[in-house]
């Protein structure tokens, strides 16, 4: 079972690795990452089964693999744009919120590159909202999908306390989340397959959380992916 979960998520990967790349050279980049991802996935299947029989050296095989696996997502990672530009679409400030705080950074682990921005808006009262907006360059469309597992899916859950459903949000996909005693809201976007805007508000109505993400530029934060 250990063997054929992973080799199914190596099949994954590399249908997403290759797919979408009209210029030859990339292409050809990304067909030798994703059979790096294949051997890879396959040593880490045949790891695991030592590691199940008690075998240290499944251990060290497990490691290199994922090492292996690794450099191949990094090699094929596409470059985020920079936290600067993503700091730039967050508002001054909200409907009766100031901002009291933005920042930015680049991470980068395990071959997956990473760039957001953040920005925290409060008032005297304690009520609350923060802005978070990733670039999730490095990871290819269908990985994506299997992260955010709300961008195709359609539920809506209802509790006497709250509710949680998908949402369709100027033609991106997204969820919605309220707690009614706490008066916490959530909302968090898909913007061209590759961006994640997520807003969430403390001690506020929904609607607070709504209009929040109205104040971002998703047309610009999509056109990004185009540089």
């Amino acid at each position: 079972m250990y063997r054929t979960a992973v080799i199914l998520t190596s099949v994954i990967l590399v249908f997403a690795l290759v797919a979408g790349c009209g210029k030859s050279q990339e292409q050809k980049n990304l067909e030798k990452a994703a059979q790096t991802m294949d051997e890879a996935a396959q040593q880490m299947a045949e790891a695991g089964e030592q590691i199940k029989e008690g075998g240290s050296e499944g251990i060290e095989a497990m490691a290199e693999a994922m090492k292996k696996m690794g450099q191949a997502i990094s090699d094929s990672a596409v470059e985020p744009v920079d936290f600067r530009e993503l700091k730039a679409l967050l508002p001054e400030a909200l409907d009766g919120l100031p901002r009291t705080n933005a920042s930015g950074e680049k991470n980068s682990a395990m071959g997956i590159k990473l760039s957001q921005a953040t920005g925290d808006y409060q008032n005297d009262e304690g009520k609350s909202i923060n802005i978070e907006i990733y670039d999730y360059a490095s990871m290819q469309k269908m990985v994506m999908m299997a992260q955010f597992g709300w961008a195709v899916t359609d539920f809506d859950r209802e509790t006497d306390t709250g509710y949680e459903k998908s949402i369709t949000w100027k033609g991106m996909r997204g969820i919605e989340r309220y707690e009614n005693e706490s008066q916490y809201g959530q909302i968090q976007i898909l913007v061209a397959e590759r961006f994640v805007v997520d807003v969430e508000g403390y001690s506020v109505k929904i609607e607070d959380v709504r209009n929040a993400l109205e104040k971002i530029d998703l047309k610009k934060l999509a056109s990004f992916k185009d540089k």
